[in-house]
């Protein structure tokens, strides 16, 4: 329980301080927000890009930078929208999620609605990194019909039945709630170059860019903690059955990681049925696509949907 004491301090806001150039629309929706990257022509793809904890959806632009791609990019809830350019506008349709605000399920809630009302070709692909694999596998338990035709990409992923590396793990257990402000302010005076080898690999370019601004993409510290009991709650949770509902889809497993338990992540995703594709990737980290982005799959056009 936190102690309500020092709730002010969990809630007071943290500056955000990364955006970038966006030409698209973005959409309110409750504590979360949806932005659709403008695109030439008719779509031939639909990628819709859910980011991990601590992250902002710019870990999915440059990857997806074709303008024949529609892509659709979720700000996860009480998070900082991280683009610059177009109004925000409220979703008109909306619907409220009837979960908590931070939650996985919450946020999986506002992937059903922008899966419904925003994609618009046949062939969609959901990537989802960390914390956001684990958003879409929620989504996929809260409406399976709606993702039966949709490529499903899980990197890194948060899945049923993973565990928290063990190394964050201990440092988040030892840490009371209000501590968590104090945390971040010496966090920001801290060079990534002191803790990123430990946890990240090498950093540099795209990968060094966005993760030095990790700790002030939340919109405040009470986030990160109910991000954080949300995460473990739903992997101890949810049930492998979920996998049953993908057709295609693809798990990359990082040979490194200092985020998530490696071996607890492998060892779900084998509980997955043939049609998912499991990937050991090489001389990677928890950010397999900053490190290695030919480890993605190629987007393609099934058969089905030619």
């Amino acid at each position: 329980m936190v102690d309500m004491s020092h709730m002010h301090k969990l809630i007071e806001p943290i500056q955000q301080s990364y955006q970038e150039l966006f030409s698209g629309d973005v959409y309110l929706c409750g504590k979360a927000a949806v932005s659709v990257r403008n695109h030439s022509g008719i779509a031939k793809h639909t990628v819709i890009g859910v980011h991990g904890f601590l992250e902002n959806h710019c870990y999915f632009t440059e990857t997806y930078s074709q303008s024949d791609i529609e892509l659709i990019l979720l700000t996860c809830s009480n998070y900082h929208i991280p683009v610059t350019g177009p109004e925000h506008t409220h979703a008109d349709w909306f619907d409220h999620p009837e979960y908590p605000e931070s939650s996985i399920e919450y946020d999986a809630s506002i992937l059903v609605q922008a899966m419904e009302r925003l994609a618009s070709s046949k062939n969609v692909r959901i990537h989802g990194h960390s914390r956001g694999g684990g958003v879409i596998l929620e989504a996929v338990r809260q409406k399976p019909e709606l993702f039966k035709d949709a490529e499903i990409l899980l990197e890194a992923p948060v899945l049923p039945q993973g565990k928290i590396h063990p190394i964050p793990k201990a440092l988040i257990d030892n840490m009371s709630p209000r501590m968590w402000p104090w945390a971040l302010r010496l966090l920001e005076k801290t060079p990534l170059s002191t803790y990123s080898q430990t946890f990240f690999g090498e950093t540099h370019g795209r990968k060094k860019q966005l993760l030095e601004h990790l700790f002030k993409n939340p919109q405040n510290a009470m986030t990160i903690i109910n991000n954080i009991h949300s995460i473990e709650t739903w992997m101890d949770n949810a049930p492998t059955d979920i996998y049953q509902h993908i057709k295609r889809g693809t798990i990359l497993i990082p040979e490194r990681d200092r985020i998530l338990c490696k071996e607890h992540m492998l060892a779900s995703a084998l509980k997955s049925p043939n049609n998912i594709r499991i990937v050991e990737t090489k001389d990677t980290s928890h950010f397999i696509s900053l490190d290695n982005s030919s480890w993605l799959p190629p987007l393609t056009i099934p058969l089905s949907l030619q």
